[in-house]
């Protein structure tokens, strides 16, 4: 096993000084975050950054990271030393070594000794790098709660991918401990820092369809394992490279399998959160900024063929119906996946389109439609003869400079980005609350402030997950 990292990654300001023999004096001896607050990192200096899950995801973040010449990425943390990705949509290799090896590649030009240092386990890393300013956490949705909890609790910001966590329970916490701690956060909903989905709020807000009563949002994803459907797949040798153990982190040991990693995780409860946790946070998003869709009352759900214990099934349906809130009417609202999709509006002329690749949103007003493709991409008003005719308000919501830069100048002591966890957790909540009602298998009735289903206690299984001994969250 290796944990131990090979070589440091930077030679901090302070190191350099002293090896130059130059005195200092007992202030210049105090750590940065002791003279600025929790996690402060002066706005002219570079955010030291570690990378937690370098799976594909893991890469695309890495990738979006070197365009940021104030970030250095200087350890790396995952318990897989290397993933082919070839058939899936990210292609390629990804995993631990050829992640460092990225690294280290693209800093040497200008860093010739830059060296990351990697682990198998997250914690060590943690432990070990007194220098991370940040994290960014891409492992697969069953650690995102113990990544970001562990970083936030030792000072550091926090980035993660999208669902926020793997149950709700989970997401309360992580957004209890991102404001107790007040270190910068964001999660992973790309499309939040866009400029389309502030000119859907704002049209809605202006009033371009009246008053918005229905909302469907969907997505074409199914399952990635097409043969095995159901039950815990048949044990197999564990590759080298692997630390199975640390894969599971906090759920129980079974034997490993290769349908289990890279990606396709996602289809099975214990780990992954179904089509609805990978893509809720992205095609939802508009709804819940420009309505304010956070409590709903009910949700009720169904799968394709039936839901087994371990997995997820191929496609589901869900509906749920949320409150008046202020002046706002009672909205229903209606995910769909695995290929289904909202009925096509009759007002609809001939090459009008819902979304865009699979993915998207309807609002239903009473004054018209309005649509946006997935990863809240571009507005349009229906038909589209009303959407070439249409006047745009004039901004009213601030503008991103782009999703890891907000959180980047959040980490140095800007305004907090606006998928901060506060943010993101609510929309995870939302999400995750239609698989308690899809694995409960009735219409569930939902107390936001109590957080408890009152009609069906048996959906207190789903509502908080179990954890081994030794990755206990609270």
């Amino acid at each position: 096993m290796k944990n131990q990292p090979s070589h440091t990654s930077s030679i901090t300001r302070r190191h350099f000084l002293a090896r130059s023999g130059i005195a200092l004096t007992a202030l210049q001896l105090v750590p940065r975050h002791v003279l600025g607050g929790p996690g402060y990192v002066a706005p002219s200096e570079k955010l030291n950054l570690a990378l937690i899950g370098c799976g594909g995801q893991g890469r695309t973040n890495m990738q979006a990271l070197f365009q940021h010449a104030d970030v250095q990425i200087m350890a790396v943390a995952d318990p897989i030393e290397h993933h082919n990705l070839d058939a899936y949509y990210y292609k390629g290799e990804a995993g631990r070594l050829p992640i460092r090896a990225s690294i280290e590649k693209h800093y040497q030009p200008k860093t010739p000794n830059h060296k990351v240092a990697d682990y198998e386990d997250f914690r060590l890393l943690l432990e070990r790098e007194k220098a991370v300013d940040a994290v960014l956490c891409a492992t697969p949705d069953h650690q995102h709660a113990a990544v970001c909890l562990r970083a936030m609790r030792t000072g550091k910001h926090v980035y993660c991918e999208k669902p926020l966590t793997h149950n709700v329970w989970e997401a309360r916490l992580v957004a209890k401990v991102a404001k107790e701690t007040g270190v910068a956060t964001q999660l992973g909903n790309q499309g939040h820092s866009g400029d389309f989905i502030r000119q859907t709020c704002e049209m809605i807000w202006d009033g371009a369809i009246g008053k918005v009563r229905e909302v469907h949002a969907w997505t074409n994803a199914s399952r990635w394992n097409k043969t095995h459907l159901g039950g815990r797949p048949p044990a197999e040798s564990i590759p080298t490279g692997v630390n199975w153990d640390l894969w599971l982190g906090p759920r129980e040991s079974r034997p490993y399998s290769s349908l289990y990693s890279p990606v396709s995780w996602r289809d099975f409860w214990d780990f992954g959160t179904a089509p609805i946790g990978d893509f809720f946070c992205h095609n939802f998003d508009p709804a819940l900024w420009a309505l304010n869709l956070r409590e709903p009352l009910t949700i009720e759900a169904s799968g394709a063929g039936g839901v087994d214990a371990y997995t997820a099934p191929v496609g589901g349906l869900y509906t749920y119906q949320f409150g008046a809130r202020g002046d706002q009417p009672p909205v229903t609202f209606t995910w769909y996946e695995g290929g289904l999709m909202p009925p096509r509006p009759d007002i609809l002329e001939e090459d009008d389109q819902l979304g865009a690749n699979g993915n998207g949103i309807l609002f239903v007003g009473d004054k018209g439609l309005l649509t946006c493709p997935g990863w809240a991409g571009r507005p349009y008003l229906l038909p589209g003869s009303r959407n070439d005719d249409y006047k745009k308000p004039k901004p009213s919501l601030p503008r991103s400079k782009g999703h890891h830069r907000d959180w980047l100048d959040a980490c140095k002591g800007g305004k907090p980005s606006s998928a901060n966890f506060e943010y993101g957790a609510a929309l995870t909540e939302v999400g995750l609350l239609g698989l308690v009602a899809l694995r409960t298998g009735r219409k569930i009735h939902w107390d936001a402030k109590t957080m408890k289903v009152t009609n069906a206690p048996a959906a207190d299984n789903y509502l908080r997950g179990t954890y081994r001994p030794g990755w206990e969250l609270a």
